[in-house]
C-alpha cells in the first residue's frame, strides 16, 4: 500500500507539472493564429479595393471589346453563309463538269454529299439558305435521275424485262447470249448509279401513303432502281384492274392477287442471282426481292382499299375477298418469304369498319361446316340467346324512352328492332335454316319436347326455328308502334275539337260560293298531321313508317267518321264543304305514300258519297233500303254509287243526317 502511495504520489506530481506547459503552448498557437488571421484580412481588403480599382478602370475597355466581338462574330455567320453557298455552287459546279465529260459515277456521288449537306442544314433557320439548297439538288436530282432512268429502261429492255412468263421458258432474262456479260455489266453500273441517287430522291419525293385509318407500319421508299423496275408492272397492273377492263371484276379478287404472286415469282430467280449481288457489293443492307415484293404490295393494298367500301355488305362478295385475301397472305408468307412486320393485306381488313363487317360474317356463318346436325343445332340456341339477350337490352331502353315516343331514339330502337325481326324473318327461309329446322324437327320428336301441333307446324315450313324468337320481336313492334300512332292520333283529336263543332247545319251551298275554300277549323287538324309525317317518314324505316301510317289512318276514318260526321247534321253546304276538305285536302296529305289515299278512309270516302247525293238520287236509295232492308237489291243499288263498305243500316243513318230534303206537307 506505501509502495502504490508513493507511485500514485509521483504520477500526480508529473501530471501537475506537464499541464501548465501544454495550457501554455495553447495559448501561444492560438495568438499566432490571430496574428496571421488579422495578416490575411489586411491582404484581402487590400485586393477587393485593387480589384475594384482595376475593373473601373478596364470597364471602358470591356466595352469597347464586347462591340468588336460582336461585329467578330456577326462577319463570322456571313462568312459561314458565304462558305455554305460557296460549298454548294463548288459542288454543283463540280456535277456540271463532270456532266460536261460524260462522269457520270463522279457526278452521282457529289450529287450524294450534296444531298448530305441538305440534310445537315435541315435544324438551320436560314431558309433561304434551305431553299437554295433544296432547289439545286432537285435541279441536279432530276437531270441525273431522267438520264440513269432512260438507260436503265434501255438495258432492262435487252433483258426483256418484266419477265411475264414463269422461269422455266423466260428466254433473255437468266440466259447467257454473247452479249451478257456487256448487258450485265451495264445493269450493274447503272444500278450502282440510280442507288446513288436514292438519298437525294427520298429528300425530294413524299412517299405515296394510304390513309392513316389502315394503321400501317412505318416504312422507307422502295430503293430507287427497283422502283423503276416495277414501273412496267404498275401500267399493267393499273391497265387490267382499275377502270372497266373485263378483268376488273369485284367479285374475282383473286384473279389480281394470283396476277401479285405470279409476278413475285416469275422474278424471284433473277432478283436473287443478278441483282442481289450488286447490293451487297454496293454495301446497301436492302434485300431485291423484298423491295421487289414491297413495291408490288403497295398496288394490292390500294386496290383492296378501293374495292373493300364496295362489297363491305354483300356477304358472299365479302366472304369471298376475305377467303382469298388469306390464301394469298399465306403463300405471300409461307412460300415469298415476306415479313409479316411489312404492310400488308391484314392491315386493310383490320380497319375499324371492315373488321366489323368481318366479326359479323363469321358469326353469321360460324358453324356451317359442323360435322354434326346437333352440333350445329347448340350453335343455332348460342346465336338466338345472342339475340334474345339484345331483344331484352332494347326493351329495357325502349321503357326509358316511353315519354318521347317520337323522339330520335325510340325510333332508332323501333328500327333496331324491325331490322332483327326481319333478318331473321329471312333467315327462315334460307336452305341452310331450313335443313337445321329438319334436325331439330327429329331431335324434339325423339324427345317428345314438342306438342303435335308444333311438331306439325314444323313439318309443314308453316313456323320456324326462329319463331318464338320473331314473336316476341314482332310484339315488341306492335306495341311500339301503336304507342306512337297512339301518340299522333291524341295529338290529331286535341286539333280537331274546333273542327267537331263545325256549323255544318248553316254553310253556304257550292253554288252561293265562288271558290270552295278549306275550312278554317280543319287547319290545325291537318297541320299537326303534316308535320307528324313528315318527321316519321325521316325517323322510321320505310317498312315501319308505311305501317304506322296505316295505323293511324284506320283510327282517323273511324274517328271522323263516328265523332265528325254521324256526330251532326249536314245541309247541302256543310256536305259539299265536308267532302271538300276530305277528299281535297285531307285524302292528298297521303297521297305520297299511295296512288290511291282515299281507299284507306273507306268510311269518311263512302260517307260524303251518301251526303253529297242530289236529291232524286238520295230520295230512290231511301225508297229502295226501306223496303228490301238488307236483300241483295240494296246492296246493289250501293254498289252502283260506290257504296262498299257500309252497310244498309249504316246509309240510312247517314241519309237521316241530311237536312235538305223537299217539303212533302208530311
Amino acid at each position: 500500500m506505501t509502495e502504490n502511495k508513493m507511485q500514485l504520489e509521483e504520477q500526480v506530481l508529473t501530471i501537475s507539472s506537464e499541464i501548465p506547459k501544454r495550457i501554455q503552448n495553447a495559448l501561444k498557437n492560438a495568438e499566432e493564429s490571430k496574428q496571421f488571421l488579422d495578416q490575411c484580412l489586411e491582404q484581402e481588403t487590400h485586393l477587393v479595393s485593387s480589384i475594384n480599382s482595376h475593373l473601373l478602370t478596364a470597364q471602358p475597355w470591356m466595352e469597347d471589346l464586347g462591340a468588336m466581338i460582336n461585329q467578330i462574330e456577326e462577319i463570322e455567320r456571313h462568312l459561314a453563309y458565304l462558305k455554305w453557298i460557296s460549298q454548294i455552287e463548288e459542288l454543283s459546279d463540280n456535277i456540271q463538269q463532270y456532266l460536261m465529260t460524260n462522269n457520270v459515277p463522279e457526278a452521282a456521288s457529289t450529287l450524294v454529299s450534296m444531298a448530305e449537306l441538305d440534310i445537315k442544314l435541315q435544324e438551320s433557320s436560314c431558309t433561304h439558305l434551305l431553299g437554295f439548297m433544296r432547289a439545286t439538288v432537285k435541279f441536279w436530282h432530276k437531270i441525273l435521275k431522267d438520264r440513269l432512268t432512260s438507260d436503265f429502261e434501255e438495258i432492262l429492255a435487252q433483258l426483256h424485262w418484266p419477265f411475264i412468263a414463269p422461269p422455266q421458258s423466260q428466254t433473255v432474262g437468266l440466259s447467257r447470249p454473247a452479249t451478257a456479260p456487256e448487258i450485265y455489266s451495264n445493269l450493274e453500273t447503272l444500278f450502282c448509279q440510280l442507288l446513288k441517287l436514292q438519298t437525294s430522291d427520298e429528300l425530294l419525293t413524299e412517299p405515296k401513303q394510304l390513309p392513316e385509318k389502315y394503321s400501317l407500319p412505318a416504312s422507307s421508299s422502295v430503293i430507287l432502281p427497283v422502283q423503276i423496275m416495277l414501273t412496267p408492272l404498275q401500267k399493267r397492273f393499273r391497265y387490267h384492274f382499275r377502270g372497266n377492263r373485263q378483268t376488273n371484276v369485284i367479285s374475282k379478287p383473286e384473279w389480281y392477287l394470283t396476277q401479285v404472286l405470279m409476278w413475285i415469282g416469275n422474278h424471284t430467280q433473277f432478283l436473287d442471282e443478278k441483282i442481289q449481288p450488286i447490293l451487297d457489293k454496293a454495301g446497301s443492307s436492302a434485300n431485291a426481292v423484298l423491295e421487289f415484293s414491297r413495291g408490288l404490295m403497295m398496288l394490292v393494298l390500294e386496290k383492296l382499299a378501293a374495292d373493300i367500301p364496295c362489297l363491305l355488305y354483300d356477304d358472299n362478295l365479302f366472304c369471298h375477298l376475305v377467303d382469298e385475301v388469306l390464301l394469298f397472305e399465306r403463300e405471300l408468307h409461307s412460300v415469298h418469304g415476306y415479313p409479316g412486320t411489312f404492310a400488308n393485306c391484314m392491315h386493310i381488313l383490320s380497319e375499324e369498319t371492315c373488321f366489323q363487317r368481318w366479326l359479323t360474317v363469321e358469326r353469321k356463318y360460324r358453324y356451317k361446316n359442323l360435322p354434326t346436325a346437333s352440333r350445329k343445332l347448340q350453335f343455332l340456341e348460342l346465336q338466338k340467346d345472342l339475340v334474345d339477350d339484345f331483344r331484352i337490352r332494347l326493351t329495357q331502353v325502349m321503357k326509358e324512352e316511353t315519354r318521347a315516343s317520337l323522339g330520335f331514339r325510340y325510333c332508332a330502337i323501333l328500327n333496331a328492332v324491325n331490322y332483327i325481326s326481319t333478318v331473321l324473318a329471312d333467315w327462315a327461309d334460307n336452305i341452310f335454316f331450313l335443313q337445321l329446322q329438319q334436325a331439330a324437327l327429329e331431335v324434339f320428336a325423339e324427345n317428345n319436347t314438342l306438342s303435335k301441333l308444333q311438331l306439325g307446324q314444323l313439318a309443314s315450313m308453316e313456323s320456324s326455328v326462329f319463331d318464338d324468337m320473331t314473336n316476341l320481336l314482332e310484339r315488341l313492334k306492335h306495341d311500339m308502334l301503336t304507342r306512337q300512332v297512339d301518340h299522333v292520333f291524341r295529338e290529331v283529336k286535341d286539333a280537331a275539337k274546333s273542327y267537331r263543332k263545325e256549323r255544318w247545319l248553316s254553310l253556304p251551298s257550292q253554288a252561293e260560293q265562288a271558290v270552295m275554300s278549306l275550312s278554317s277549323s280543319a287547319c290545325p287538324l291537318l297541320l299537326t298531321l303534316r308535320d307528324r309525317l313528315l318527321q316519321l317518314e325521316q325517323q322510321l324505316c320505310f317498312s315501319l313508317f308505311k305501317t304506322f301510317w296505316q295505323m293511324l289512318v284506320e283510327k282517323l276514318d273511324i274517328y271522323i267518321y263516328q265523332e265528325i260526321i254521324l256526330a251532326n247534321h249536314f245541309n247541302e253546304g256543310g256536305a259539299a264543304q265536308l267532302q271538300f276538305d276530305m277528299t281535297r285536302n285531307l285524302f292528298p296529305l297521303f297521297s305520297h305514300y299511295c296512288k290511291r289515299p282515299e281507299n284507306y278512309f273507306k268510311h269518311v270516302k263512302e260517307a260524303c258519297i251518301i251526303l253529297n247525293l242530289n236529291i232524286g238520287s238520295a230520295l230512290l236509295l231511301k225508297d229502295v233500303l226501306q223496303s228490301t232492308s238488307g236483300q241483295p237489291p240494296a246492296t246493289a243499288a250501293l254498289n252502283e254509287i260506290g257504296i262498299y263498305k257500309l252497310a244498309p243500316q249504316d246509309v240510312e243513318i247517314l241519309l237521316n243526317l241530311r237536312t235538305n230534303w223537299p217539303n212533302t206537307g208530311k
